[in-house]
């Protein structure tokens, strides 16, 4: 599977981009929100993806960052929501207010979301009110000191990486801040080896 691309910006439509990657052309379809972000025609870009197979169409989604991914997957899992609206309400509303909105409770915001009516507005937020907070430090690490958890889904490297600290003897709070911190120096497609060793260093410090 397509998880990642990285090359240079060909083509761009209302909804779509075409990724050169050493001379193979990618259609990815994206929000409003990851097409501003990748620029203009002729830059490098990297963009994480997603792709969606089915009987009739396979198509690669792609976003800025592999927490607006995660937060993609779960928006789709929830019943009525197809790829379309998903990207419709990851245009409308930036990761971390949709965090906020799903965290709340906010159906209100969601529904600003092109094609997104009350009832399925909050249905999205009472489904993903529990696992909101999950992503909240995934879509926007914290370091250390600023007083928030970090909680990664369970299952990324971050969350291993928090695991693996808790059974060295550190307590949870340190651990998470130490990964925290390691994930915002390396990034989030860091593998679990490099951020244990640099959550080690912060940790120990």
């Amino acid at each position: 599977m397509i998880a990642k691309l990285t090359g240079i910006l060909d083509d761009t439509g209302p909804d779509w981009a075409v990724i050169d990657v050493n001379g193979v052309g990618y259609l990815v379809h994206c929000s409003a929100k990851t097409l501003t972000h990748l620029g203009i025609r002729g830059d490098k870009v990297v963009i994480h993806t997603e792709m969606q197979v089915s009987e009739t169409d396979q198509r690669l989604i792609g976003f800025t960052s592999a927490g607006e991914r995660a937060w993609f997957r779960l928006l789709t899992a929830v019943q009525g929501v197809g790829s379309k609206v998903a990207l419709a309400i990851l245009s409308a509303l930036a990761v971390e207010e949709l965090q906020r909105a799903c965290a709340h409770g906010d159906a209100a915001m969601v529904a600003r979301a092109n094609g997104v009516g009350p009832k399925l507005a909050s249905r999205i937020v009472n489904e993903l009110k529990d696992k909101a907070g999950g992503l909240a430090g995934y879509t926007s690490p914290v370091g250390m000191g600023s007083g928030e958890a970090f909680t990664p889904p369970p299952g990324n490297a971050g969350a291993d990486a928090v695991s693996a600290l808790q059974n060295l003897g550190f307590k949870p709070a340190v651990a998470s801040s130490a990964v925290a911190a390691a994930v915002k120096e390396l990034g989030e497609d860091a593998g679990l080896n490099d951020l244990v060793r640099v959550a080690l260093k912060r940790a120990a410090s």
